[in-house]
């Protein structure tokens, strides 16, 4: 299941049923769990694992180094991926930029052609990446959550579970959990059929429509409105929404626009 043009560095570790394409490269300490799938052209560099079921694409670059100037190449860091991430053709993901340090994706991730992750990027679970969605260094990425093609993300900042994010759209904030996102830095809303299509329960999804409501749309500042937040008890998941309100990244919050930008609340 090796085709013969394909490059296999001696240190790489590979099961017995995994499938490499023609003139795939596997240059370095590689671990490559049951029934991955590298396809043809493909590049998986340095300290790579990837989990049992995943398919690398045709021509994507697995481990490279970071594009940080300050990086240096001697640095002992790379890649981990969960089982059954799908990353199609043309996806690059970057290694770790200090000593001992991961880029990581979770289980069953699904990311479109030339989709990139930067250096150091956490992604969780479940998440969908469209085409040419580019997330720069040190983002955290929840669970179920949708970023739509060309999306772009300046580096530090969160991203929530559940979300649903415009195509397009440029971000320098973070995206708390459960909302929709568009355009440069604006939140228009909850993602209400993801959570319905997830499984949210009527009751978990009003009491999330409440705290948002509260957070972002009640004229209040988001500092004067999680201080009346944190006076009562909010059940999961909307517990989970207030803890994301208030630990925030150094680059705040994105805020609320009640308009999608034709006029229309």
């Amino acid at each position: 299941m090796i085709h013969p043009t394909a490059i296999i560095h001696p240190s790489a570790e590979l099961a017995a049923d995994v499938y490499v394409g023609p003139y795939a490269i596997l240059d370095g300490p590689v671990k490559v769990a049951d029934g991955v799938r590298i396809e043809a052209h493909a590049q998986v560099i340095g300290r790579v694992e990837i989990g049992e079921g995943s398919v690398i694409g045709r021509a994507a670059i697995i481990g490279a180094d970071p594009q940080d100037l300050h990086f240096k190449p001697e640095t002992d860091s790379g890649v981990i991926l969960g089982p059954r991430n799908t990353l199609r053709e043309h996806v690059t993901i970057h290694r770790g930029s200090k000593p001992g340090s991961f880029t990581r994706l979770g289980e069953g991730n699904f990311l479109m052609a030339s989709a990139h992750l930067a250096h150091d990027v956490q992604l969780g679970d479940r998440n969908i990446l469209a085409n040419a969605c580019l997330l720069a260094g040190h983002i955290h990425v929840g669970n179920s959550t949708f970023i739509g093609g060309g999306a772009v993300f300046h580096q530090f900042l969160r991203i929530g579970d559940s979300c649903v994010i415009q195509g397009n759209g440029s971000f320098g904030k973070d995206i708390p959990h459960f909302c929709a996102a568009m355009r440069t830095n604006r939140i228009t809303g909850l993602n209400v059929i993801g959570l319905r299509r997830q499984g949210f329960t009527a009751t978990q999804r009003a009491a999330i429509k409440e705290l948002f409501k509260l957070l972002f749309c009640s004229g209040k500042n988001l500092s004067q409105a999680l201080a009346i937040a944190q006076e009562r008890t909010w059940e999961e998941p909307a517990s989970r929404l207030l803890a994301f309100a208030l630990a925030p990244s150094k680059r705040g919050i994105c805020p609320w626009r009640g308009d999608s930008g034709n006029g229309e609340d």
